[in-house]
Formats: C-alpha cells, sequence, structure tokens
C-alpha cells in the first residue's frame, strides 16, 4: 500500500538514487567520470565529424573551381556546329547553370632552359565564366586576353613558378600527333602568356588556358577530349540533374558521346574521406563505450551498496522487474545526459570554429594549418544533422546496453540473503 504512493516507483526510485548524496566517494567519483566521458566523446565526435565534413566540401569546391560538374565527351572531334546544337539542348534542362564548349590536349610547355608537361585547355572564354571561376583566381592578367588568334594563354602557377614567365613573356607549346599514315609527329607553336592564375590544386595549377579556335587551329588533327562541360546550381544534386543530361546528349548526339559528372572523376578523393570519417567515428566512438563500462561499474557498487534497499523494496512487495527497471533508470539518466550535455557542447564548438580556431592560435601564439604548407589556413566545419542523429542513437544505445547487467544483478537479488546481517 505505502508503495502505490509513488508510481511509477521504478522511476521515483531510480530519480531519487540519481540524485542521492549519500553514495561512497569512491561511488560518486565513478558517476561523474562516466557522465564526463559520455559527453566528451559526443562532443569530440561531433566537432571532428563536422570539421572533417567541412574539408570535404572546401575539397570539393576547390576540384571543381576550374572543372566541371558534368561532360560530355566527343571520342573524336566534333564540329563546333555539333556541340553548339548540343549545347543549346543541355542549357534548357532544368538545374543547368551554362554550358560552354572545351578541348583538352597533353603538351609539353617549354621556356628556355626548363620544360614541363602541362594540359592544354581550349576554352570560349565568353561562357566559360558560366562553367569555371578562373576570374576569381588569376593573379597576373586577364582572361579576355583569349582571343581568337592571339595566340594568348593563361597559365597556373605551378608551371609559371617552374618555367619562370610572367604576364608578357612567351613560352613554346609542344604536342603529339599523328599523321593520317599513323606516324607521329610533333606540332610546336609560340604562346604570349597573358595570364597567371593559382587554384590551390596541383593539377589545376598545371593548367595552360587558351582560345579554344586556337587550340583547334594549332593541332587540328589532334586526338584528345572534346565536347561541352555542364554547370549545375547545385553541385550536391549533380546525381539528380545527370538522368536529363544523358537522355538530352542520346536524344541529339546518340550514343557516341561519354557522359560524365564530377562524382565519377572524383570518386577516389571522397570514397578516401568517406573511409577516413567511419574509422575515425569508431574510434572517436570508443570514448563513449569506455564511458559506458564505468556507468557499469559504477552500477554495480551501487547495487551492492543499495541491497539492503532493495530487500526491503522486496519485502514491501516489488517485483524483480521493478527493481530491473529503478536501475535501468538510474544508469539511463545519468547516461542521457551526459548525451545531452556532449551534444549541446559538441554544437557549440562544431557551430563556432571560425571563431574558436582563431581565439586559440592568437592566445597560444601557433597556428593550425602553416600558410607555407596549406593554401587554406582556416578549419571549416559543416555540420550534418544526420549524422548528429546517429551519433545520438548510438551514444544513447551504448548508454542503455551498459544498464542492463547491473539492473539484471540487482533484481535477482535474494531479500533473504540481503536481509541475513542486517
Amino acid at each position: 500500500m505505502a508503495l502505490s504512493m509513488f508510481q511509477p516507483l521504478s522511476l521515483f526510485v531510480g530519480l531519487r538514487y540519481v540524485r542521492s548524496r549519500q553514495h561512497k566517494f569512491f561511488v560518486s567519483l565513478i558517476t561523474w567520470v562516466s557522465l564526463v566521458g559520455v559527453a566528451l566523446g559526443v562532443a569530440a565526435l561531433i566537432v571532428v565529424l563536422s570539421v572533417m565534413n567541412g574539408f570535404a566540401g572546401e575539397l570539393r569546391d576547390r576540384l571543381l573551381l576550374l572543372d566541371a560538374d558534368a561532360r560530355i565527351v566527343d571520342p573524336g572531334v566534333a564540329p563546333a556546329s555539333a556541340d553548339r546544337a548540343l549545347g543549346q539542348q543541355l542549357q534548357r534542362l532544368p538545374g543547368v547553370a551554362g554550358v560552354a564548349p572545351y578541348m583538352d590536349l597533353t603538351a609539353l610547355a617549354v621556356h628556355e632552359p626548363q620544360m614541363v608537361p602541362v594540359l592544354l585547355r581550349g576554352i570560349d572564354p565568353a561562357l566559360e565564366g558560366r562553367i569555371a571561376r578562373v576570374r576569381l583566381l588569376l593573379q597576373e592578367g586577364s582572361l579576355s586576353a583569349l582571343m581568337p588568334g592571339s595566340d594568348a594563354v593563361v597559365v597556373g602557377a605551378t608551371i609559371a613558378d617552374e618555367l619562370g614567365v610572367h604576364t608578357g613573356d612567351a613560352i613554346t607549346l609542344l604536342v603529339e600527333t599523328a599523321t593520317p599514315g599513323g606516324s607521329p609527329t610533333s606540332s610546336l607553336r609560340r604562346f604570349q602568356v597573358a595570364g597567371v592564375f593559382e587554384a590551390g590544386i596541383q593539377d589545376d595549377d598545371n593548367m595552360v588556358l587558351a582560345n579554344l579556335a586556337d587550340v583547334r587551329a594549332f593541332v587540328p588533327q589532334a586526338q584528345g577530349a572534346s565536347g561541352l562541360r555542364v554547370r549545375f546550381n547545385d553541385a550536391l544534386k549533380t546525381v539528380q540533374y545527370m538522368p536529363a543530361v544523358r537522355a538530352a546528349v542520346l536524344r541529339v548526339a546518340g550514343s557516341s558521346y561519354q557522359v560524365r559528372d564530377w562524382t565519377q572523376d572524383q570518386a577516389d578523393y571522397f570514397h578516401a574521406i568517406r573511409i577516413e570519417k567511419t574509422m575515425m567515428a569508431l574510434i572517436l566512438l570508443l570514448i563513449v563505450a569506455v564511458a559506458a563500462f564505468n556507468i557499469v561499474a559504477m552500477l554495480v557498487m551501487v547495487v551492492n551498496e543499495k541491497r539492503t534497499d532493495i530487500a526491503i523494496l522486496r519485502t514491501l512487495g516489488a517485483s524483480p522487474r521493478t527493481i530491473l527497471q529503478m536501475f535501468l533508470t538510474q544508469g539511463v539518466a545519468i547516461g542521457w545526459f551526459g548525451v545531452a550535455v556532449g551534444v549541446a557542447l559538441g554544437l557549440m564548438l562544431a557551430l563556432n570554429v571560425s571563431s574558436i580556431v582563431p581565439a586559440l592560435e592568437s592566445a597560444f601564439h601557433f597556428q593550425f594549418l602553416s600558410s607555407q604548407v596549406f593554401y587554406n589556413t582556416a578549419i571549416p566545419s559543416v555540420v550534418h544533422w544526420p549524422e548528429v542523429g546517429w551519433i545520438c542513437a548510438a551514444a544513447l544505445l551504448l548508454t542503455l546496453a551498459s544498464t542492463i547487467y547491473p539492473a539484471l544483478r540487482a533484481a535477482a537479488t535474494p531479500p533473504a540473503d540481503a536481509l541475513r546481517y542486517e
């Protein structure tokens, strides 16, 4: 009858044990260590994965500065009229922000006494702004100098450094071609440097940009990648837009064109990032797991300490299930409170990394990312809410699992044995 005053009894007693100050010092210490461990583990997971998301986004944006979201590649060298007709069809598709022709050739850039291998890309300067952000990357010169017949080029910073050239200097480009009979031959042409750009990606900085008409006139028989490049309004929705692009290419140009997007071209980069994120998440979850083992130890000691209370409750009519739920409530309350604190701390840090990192660098006089090594020294952070959700779920399940054994042990305590020596 007395027990009916506190309903549900398991919740009432479990929460009372959480708030109790009569625990032994060692039990209280382990309780706080468990709570702090869960909170730090959850917070570390959220912060680290958010920073990795930020770096992945920075890498994606950097890779797509000069590249396109999708490429339509002609295995031969299609006439300009064919590319123009296909480009008009693609421009009408939903989600397409711009379409521009291009031609890529492997070449050798020479400026005595140096020579370096480069990627020679022919572009239409009037349309290139819809696809790439070359103007934002220019250190010297102007993209408007790439007029047809000007034999002007804009070179990457890596090439400019290795060749020792600046705007106004001349370089010679050499391209291997094949004669109609099949024997190899070389085409040489002198170009003037009209600008220098820096993308911060080694592959892009080894690129030379020229007018598409000049490249076609330079090596009319060269075999290289040519076709159209496509930019979408949202690069993250590329996979959704690609079926319509493939259908349009098949309808207008047939099956001879190859259609690829950045998720295929850059798959290795992002597959490696996914593996790193997965391994990092598993490693950091071990922190939560260790804290969960502390909860097990703490609850086992509480059960031993509360054997008399358990026996009295059983004598008054409490069922083993009620005792089980009572200690489950205590363990879950401690663990889940730690998870809540960890989520709050993790989100606070992850959402304010851009302010916290400069403050730490200023206070301790060091730099996390040295400007001598990294192109971008800022540490980005992007919170993905689904990731926060699974982090919470995983931590909650670990803390719940940690309470099961002590609670079962408490429920199996015989009342007579517990009261025998009292």
